[in-house]
């Protein structure tokens, strides 16, 4: 008998869930996400930038932790939760929001974790994770890139071109969409993820009162095999470029720009990880109660 199988069965008998969420297991999903996720950004504002030239090497974000959330829970409630942590904990707390143009990353990042978690049918399988970090940077870069791109076709914004290549937004777009899928998306995307989510497929789930995925078996929340999705996809991110564009055309509307960090130093930061553990401690005690009723 193998191992997942004994898991189905003391599952069954211990009533640790079903191959459906419950909307209390959704919601801290959800959380966990958005905590975790904003957690990782915070670490990353204290990593120094590399600049070569024009391009920038550096780490966008990390990619494993939305990918593990996404692949072995709940795709849907995975994404929605993942760019929001990072408007909440390090844009808004921060004191530097964009308003309504940062709806373009959240559509943007929402797409690309919802997909690359849907590709993941088999949290053991390598390959598949693999595949599936370097489509989450590769939907969101193409997207941020194609947005970059139109705001200097149209005229908005000036190119950041190198001397004696006219065409090098292009170029430059290009090399920093590789330097994205390398860093983000293999160095801290695909290797710690094909590494996490195996390890810890079957023992993060029980501590939802989920059951722990089976391969082939349909995935709660993942993206519907139906060309409707295309058509909504595309659609969502058209509307991330439009607010995109407002920015560009100094239309941002509930922009926060206090810049906490630059007046308090990196120390303010702590304000944002004891906001993110006061969320997630509320939201286990909520969750806690609700399984302790569940359970009677």
């Amino acid at each position: 008998m193998s191992t997942i199988e004994t898991r189905e069965r003391r599952g069954a008998l211990r009533g640790i869930g079903s191959s459906q969420t419950s909307t209390p297991q959704n919601l801290m999903v959800f959380v966990l996400s958005m905590a975790l996720f904003g957690l990782a950004n915070i670490i990353l504002e204290i990593i120094p930038d590399v600049t070569v030239g024009p391009v920038d090497v550096s780490v966008s974000y990390f990619v494993f932790v939305p990918l593990t959330l996404a692949a072995l829970l709940n795709p849907f409630w995975a994404a929605l939760g993942a760019p929001l942590g990072e408007i909440v904990f390090t844009d808004l707390l921060m004191g530097d929001f964009s308003g309504l143009a940062e709806i373009e990353g959240f559509i943007q990042m929402f797409l690309a974790i919802y997909v690359a978690g849907s590709l993941v049918r088999d949290p053991r399988s390598r390959p598949q994770i693999f595949l599936g970090a370097v489509v989450l940077v590769g939907i969101d870069k193409l997207l941020s890139a194609a947005v970059d791109i139109g705001k200097v076709w149209v005229g908005v914004e000036d190119a950041e071109l190198v001397e004696g290549l006219p065409q090098s937004i292009v170029l430059l777009e290009g090399i920093g969409f590789g330097v994205d899928v390398v860093m983000s998306g293999i160095l801290f995307g695909a290797i710690p993820a094909m590494w996490l989510i195996p390890a810890l497929h079957g023992r993060i789930e029980p501590l939802l009162g989920m059951r722990p995925r089976v391969p082939g078996e349909p995935q709660p929340g993942s993206v519907p095999r139906t060309g409707w999705f295309v058509v909504v996809a595309v659609l969502a991110a058209l509307v991330s470029f439009v607010f995109a564009f407002l920015e560009a055309w100094d239309l941002s509307v509930g922009t926060v720009d206090a810049d906490f960090r630059d007046r308090f130093g990196d120390g303010f930061l702590w304000v944002a990880v004891g906001a993110l553990v006061a969320v997630l401690a509320i939201a286990s005690i909520l969750f806690a109660v609700w399984r302790r009723r569940g359970d009677r």
